[in-house]
């Protein structure tokens, strides 16, 4: 909206300046309006024009977000100039130089995509079908028995982040009466998902603080005592942010109660081959809640374990009870992607079906997630030995070693990991998070130095 207003004075230039300042209520009051826009036209005869224009933006309501928790860490690195500084705040792999890293299978797929000189014509709404195969059978099993029977339905996405909103958008629809149970901590993006989608969620009990480890009868007591029916959203390996994952005799509890309570069990799998190094081990507790018969949401990504990270390439999969009652979900998932992105990229779906679908890169691909599960793994060894030789108070570290993947709880709280990077210049997450994917051996040292410093000197 915009008014405008027009006079004119026979006055030299200072009464023009009199006459503005007199409409706008005075010079200071001019100067704090905000959205104004004033003109002054002076004409050969000695007389002034002046045009006052008032424009009232319509997004004058609309307030500044808040900085993202995670990226908002990288932007706060990449200003400071210290040259001691370190990022792990964003869970990205990088090599023992720091670098970021391309996989070389990667590169040999782009490779064989460029010598057949394939098109970039629109996919379907579900996705590549190539992609869509092989990754259930990568998460599943190739020889599982509900993918055999048609029970899997599934959709590429917009990697795991655009997975879940596709499935919080179903869920919303269809179970407009159900709550979704979130483990405390959890990923930073889970709750705004589920938010935005308008889902109600509450939390699990998941990270004991007294021991740095698993909060297991509070993680089944929250669980049992959830409406029958919820839905109960578990990390599939590598938990983020804390690292600690329940051993294989707790997942067997844990899908005894989901299953006991009539609860959906929901997989966030974004790690599965990058955690231990070994893509069946990291699926284990999926397949243990399938081969039980329970139907089961999983969202993937191949952010990590494929280094696909701007890709944006990923699957939500629906294990139904029945062929029919796939078919139903996977086709009510298309409607509900049509509007939101109407169908997926092909550059990263064709990247992941020419390394899964072919035996020898295939092969390669599962060594170089060896190498780099295997340099966290290296990684986390060393840290663990910088604290125990260093710290001299009796602290017990081995917690550090107890967790998996590329993320560590540290412990350390708010005060703590602010002391981390205003002194040390070390950037993490403010919950006591650390990304090991961003450390390296000879760092190991250095951040022990700031980890012990931080834990007894700052409350």
């Amino acid at each position: 909206m915009a008014t405008a207003a027009a006079f004119s004075v026979s006055s030299p230039a200072a009464s023009a300046v009199a006459a503005r300042s007199k409409v706008f209520g005075g010079v200071n009051q001019a100067r704090t309006r905000t959205g104004c826009r004033v003109g002054i036209t002076r004409k050969n005869f000695g007389r002034v024009m002046m045009a006052l224009a008032v424009d009232v933006s319509r997004f004058e309501g609309v307030p500044m977000a808040p900085p993202d928790p995670i990226l908002g860490v990288s932007e706060a690195f990449k200003a400071d100039k210290s040259e001691l500084k370190l990022n792990l705040g964003v869970g990205a792999y990088r090599t023992e130089e720091l670098q970021p890293y391309v996989l070389n299978v990667v590169k040999k797929a782009e490779n064989l995509m460029l010598e057949k000189g394939e098109n970039k014509e629109y996919l379907p709404i579900e996705g590549l079908a190539a992609f869509n195969k092989a990754t259930a059978e990568l998460l599943l099993g190739a020889d599982n028995p509900v993918i055999n029977q048609g029970l899997v339905a599934t959709l590429q996405s917009l990697s795991g982040t655009g997975s879940l909103r596709l499935a919080a958008a179903f869920i919303q629809r269809y179970f407009p009466e159900a709550k979704v149970l979130i483990s405390s901590p959890t990923w930073g993006n889970h709750k705004n998902i589920f938010n935005d989608a308008r889902v109600p969620w509450s939390e699990y009990r998941y990270y004991d603080p007294k021991t740095v480890g698993l909060d297991f009868e509070g993680m089944i007591a929250d669980i049992e005592a959830a409406p029958e029916g919820s839905f109960v959203l578990l990390h599939g390996c590598a938990h983020n942010p804390t690292g600690i994952d329940p051993t294989p005799e707790q997942w067997e509890k844990i899908a005894d109660v989901i299953q006991e309570k009539k609860h959906m069990p929901f997989f966030d799998v974004a790690y599965q081959g990058f955690a231990s190094g070994s893509l069946d081990e990291d699926a284990f507790s999926v397949r243990l809640f399938v081969k039980r018969g329970m139907e089961v949401f999983v969202a993937q990504s191949y952010s990590k374990n494929l280094g696909l990270y701007s890709e944006r390439v990923g699957a939500i999969n629906v294990v139904c009870s029945a062929p029919e009652v796939a078919d139903r979900v996977k086709s009510q998932l298309k409607r509900l992607a049509r509007p939101m992105y109407s169908n997926p990229p092909i550059h990263g779906a064709k990247i992941v079906a020419n390394v899964v679908g072919d035996p020898t890169m295939f092969g390669e691909w599962k060594q170089e997630m060896e190498l780099m599960a295997g340099r966290i793994k290296n990684v986390r060894q060393k840290l663990y030995d910088s604290l125990s030789a260093k710290d001299k108070s009796g602290k017990d570290w081995s917690f550090i070693l107890r967790q998996i993947g590329m993320f560590s709880y540290t412990g350390l709280n708010k005060a703590q990991s602010d002391n981390m990077t205003d002194k040390w210049h070390i950037y993490m997450t403010k919950d006591g998070r650390i990304s090991l994917a961003g450390l390296s051996l000879a760092k190991c040292d250095y951040l022990a130095d700031a980890i012990i410093d931080s834990f007894h000197n700052v409350n």
